[in-house]
């Protein structure tokens, strides 16, 4: 959040946080990333793949949203299984509005209704996602299903098409409390640079090696001198190891390459991958690398 709010003269500026909560692979991120207008937090159809409360800003003539994108909540099996449960919940808890986020495609299941049991109806929104493609009767019936949860509004959208997003953003605007403009005009996340360079590695890391990557790969920033970047790549066993660099280094060097496309012009990305034995384990562990 910015040391200094902006002040509006107009008296009807609305502003206010409004919290993305769901399952893993609900898409979240990927709602979020739309209505923005610019990827600001990663996606993957692999759970955990957002670890920190990442905000995404949205400014209009006489509105700020700031979205906060948690950390998909599911059965803790780790040490950072329990602190992405945490952090998804803190940031529920401190927004002003909360989006429950449900896959339409999936179907609300038995996790979901676990998840409803945390939320308050009367400032959550249900949002049916991924919508695109389905016929309107399926809609419908996921619609009905849901409707018992008695939330303010619900909204079928679709992260990928943008279909119904144009609703679903006026009305989080009209209940949005009367408030100062939190971030510049001009900004879209309050992600630091580094982080975000780091969370690019992640993502590619995720689309390269699908299935084989290993949940425990974490990454951070290293060096960030004028042009130059090294990313250090962490992982718990020297198996994974060999996985995340590839025969002949070929997924690394993968990696590199699609990272690369998404800098400006001129940077230069190394990248290093060592071990850290068991750190999604303990609290420690996670607690030291996701601060990183």
């Amino acid at each position: 959040m910015s040391d200094a709010l902006i002040e509006k003269p107009d008296d009807e500026f609305r502003s206010g946080f409004v919290a993305m909560y769901g399952r893993p692979n609900t898409g979240k991120s990927t709602i979020v990333n739309k209505i923005i207008g610019e990827k600001v937090s990663i996606t993957s159809n692999t759970a955990q793949t957002t670890r920190h409360q990442i905000r995404g800003v949205l400014t209009t003539d006489d509105a700020q949203i700031v979205f906060v994108d948690t950390p998909g909540v599911g059965k803790p099996r780790t040490a950072l299984g329990q602190r992405l449960n945490s952090t998804a919940r803190k940031g529920k808890g401190e927004a002003d509005l909360v989006c429950f986020v449900i896959d339409a495609r999936s179907g609300y299941g038995k996790g979901d209704a676990f998840l409803a049991q945390t939320i308050e109806p009367e400032r959550t929104i249900l949002v049916l996602n991924k919508v695109d493609g389905m016929k309107p009767e399926e809609i419908g019936k996921q619609l009905t299903l849901v409707a018992p949860l008695d939330c303010s509004a619900y909204f079928p959208v679709s992260g990928f098409t943008g279909a119904g997003m144009q609703p679903f953003v006026d009305h989080l605007i009209s209940r949005l409390p009367l408030g100062p403009q939190w971030f510049p005009t001009d900004s879209v996340t309050d992600v630091s640079d580094a982080r975000w360079v780091a969370e690019l590695v992640r993502e590619q890391l995720f689309r390269v090696l699908r299935e084989e990557l290993p949940h425990s790969v974490a990454t951070r920033v290293i060096e960030w001198r004028d042009k130059h970047i090294t990313v250090e790549i962490l992982v718990e066993r020297d198996s994974q190891k060999g996985i995340v660099i590839g025969k002949g280094g070929e997924v690394l060097k993968m990696v590199g390459t699609n990272v690369r496309k998404q800098l400006a012009k001129g940077f230069h990305l190394e990248l290093v991958v060592s071990v850290e034995s068991n750190w999604q384990q303990s609290a420690d562990g996670v607690e030291r690398m996701l601060e990183m």
